[in-house]
């Protein structure tokens, strides 16, 4: 009996916090809402250069294998080295330095998710990188991972990216993971695309599901009308009696939607035979090198360890600043959930012994 009470005791705490912490994030998600709206468009923009983290960590392992006298002597003529590079570079002529053109790989990331809300982030970076590329020595190097989403969404991700091939810059697509449907719409527009043995490519297809809950409603003798000016403004509806008239005019939607979608694949990918792909089917690497989905198998680590060779490779992303609210909102999460998981194993310990 004693057990039980306790029992009931700790469960009402523990539903009180849950409660208490709830309301404290609904608050915070509101408050950074309207922060949000009021500060729209801050952000800054963040460089990276991969040629130096690359080369850091070659050099990391390579002083971890090295004997204390080997790692000491190494140091001595690396610094060695490092002094007479920037001697030499404060020495050359400004005239020479103006002149040079550097080559340079300027990598963005997208991560996509069905709304594809990477694509203002994407479009910021696309707009600074093209405000400073060279269309005969640079190129830009996108790591897409996305397994697609809204078509709208999609369209206009894909369309930040043709703004790059449009000013004549070399555009490479690196996919690790994912790149399919609205992915691959994305994919395309490079004038090459590499990806790892077992990438997820294409699904050139479309798809629309909704419930219907007319019967239901019927059922229990609610009404729901759907009053339309416009003979196709709304074709399916969740919860009125769909036609069959309604169902025609919207597959028709869908395969326009499809006509598109192959269209816009076959005219950035012309050797591709597009009737034999978009049939909404995936590949994986290897066999999306063989139907020509893809140029080459290789992951984007690869291709970028060897793009430092060439030149400068420089990562390029734009993050909008967080604001109070949300930075409060993501030390409450992190303090919920390890008060939650402290509590439920100092419940299962209880209950071992």
């Amino acid at each position: 009996m004693e057990f039980l009470t306790e029992y009931g005791l700790f469960l009402a705490k523990v539903a009180t916090f849950v409660v208490a912490a709830i309301v404290l994030v609904s608050i915070i998600v509101s408050a950074t809402q309207k922060d949000r709206d009021d500060h729209e468009g801050e952000g800054e923009l963040k460089i990276r250069k991969l040629n130096d983290q690359y080369r850091r960590l070659k050099e990391s392992i390579q002083a971890r294998l090295m004997t204390d006298q080997e790692r000491k002597a190494w140091q001595k003529k690396k610094k060695k080295e490092d002094k007479a590079e920037k001697k030499a570079a404060k020495k050359q002529p400004e005239s020479d330095v103006t002149e040079e053109k550097t080559a340079r790989v300027y990598v963005l990331d997208f991560d996509g998710d069905i709304k594809a809300s990477d694509t203002d982030t994407l479009r910021r970076s696309v707009s600074a990188v093209l405000s400073v590329a060279n269309p005969e020595t640079d190129e830009v190097v996108i790591r897409l991972e996305s397994g697609g989403g809204l078509v709208h969404a999609y369209g206009l991700a894909a369309a930040q990216l043709d703004r790059v091939r449009c000013k004549g810059i070399k555009l490479t697509a690196c996919v690790d993971k994912v790149a399919a449907s609205g992915g691959y719409m994305m994919a395309c527009v490079a004038d090459r695309i590499i990806a790892s043995p077992f990438a997820v490519l294409g699904s050139i297809g479309v798809v629309a599901q909704l419930p219907n809950f007319h019967r239901f409603l019927k059922k229990n003798d609610v009404d729901f009308e759907v009053l339309t000016a416009g003979e196709h403004k709304r074709t399916l509806t969740i919860f009125g009696e769909n036609t069959d008239k309604g169902r025609q005019k919207f597959l028709e939607d869908l395969e326009d939607t499809h006509v598109l979608f192959k269209e816009y694949v076959g005219e950035r990918r012309p050797d591709l035979d597009i009737q034999a792909v978009a049939n909404g089917d995936i590949w994986f690497g290897k066999r999306a090198l063989d139907v020509k989905l893809i140029d080459e198998i290789k992951t984007s680590d690869e291709y970028l360890i060897e793009a430092c060779e060439r030149g400068d490779v420089i990562s390029v992303s734009f993050q909008r600043k967080r604001t109070l609210p949300e930075k409060l909102g993501l030390a409450t999460s992190a303090a919920l959930e390890h008060t939650v998981w402290k509590i439920l194993s100092a419940f299962r310990n209880q209950k071992i012994q």
